[in-house]
């Protein structure tokens, strides 16, 4: 149910901002707007809106799928609503670079759930990292995909163009292999044990 909680509130907040330019604003992460006016709850808004319908759609269902398994190994350590502070301290965490990096750019910002999304994705591939994931219609084994991502997002956040937040991504993902590993350390072992028995 948090899963499908999550999707929900971000999903109608996401439409509402798309006709509506103010709760954009309100919501976006604008470092100036947390450094002069400690707007700081924009460090967790920024992920309940998005840049269109097609930004909004892949990051909802990847929450989707990985979501409600996550959830419910996050409840079985922290409770029913373990993912839930997972899922907002992945948001929080994933921006803070940008927001340092950024803090006194007034042209910088930053939306979107992929952040938290990445945290979310990669705490699943420590479970399951020979599981099949379906990529723009190629399957492949998860630890492979995180490979390729991780490996990619590097590329393009040296590169430094385009619209996307790389930086985020990369930490979303970090903070969620950190956090799994921090809150169940044995999940090393098994992902060590999953590793070695590889499953195309």
């Amino acid at each position: 149910m948090v899963t499908l909680i999550i999707i929900a509130i971000t999903a109608v907040v996401s439409f509402m901002a798309f006709n509506n330019a103010r709760l954009m604003n309100d919501l976006i992460l604008w470092p100036p707007a947390i450094t002069r006016s400690r707007e700081y709850h924009r460090l967790v808004t920024y992920g309940v809106v998005h840049a269109d319908f097609g930004h909004l759609l892949f990051n909802m269902i990847t929450l989707y799928f990985f979501g409600r398994v996550m959830e419910g190994f996050f409840a079985a350590k922290l409770g029913v609503m373990g993912f839930a502070l997972f899922y907002i301290v992945a948001l929080v965490v994933s921006i803070l670079p940008t927001y340092l990096k950024n803090r006194s750019n007034p042209n910088y910002r930053s939306l979107g759930a992929s952040g938290a999304v990445s945290a979310v994705l990669f705490s699943f591939i420590l479970l399951a990292p020979w599981s099949r994931i379906v990529v723009f219609v190629i399957p492949m084994p998860a630890i492979i995909y995180a490979v390729l991502y991780v490996v990619y997002s590097i590329y393009m956040d040296r590169r430094g163009q385009g619209n996307v937040n790389h930086s985020a991504h990369l930490w979303g993902a970090a903070f969620g292999v950190i956090f799994t590993l921090a809150i169940r350390p044995e999940v090393f072992l098994h992902f060590l044990s999953e590793l070695s028995n590889p499953r195309f």
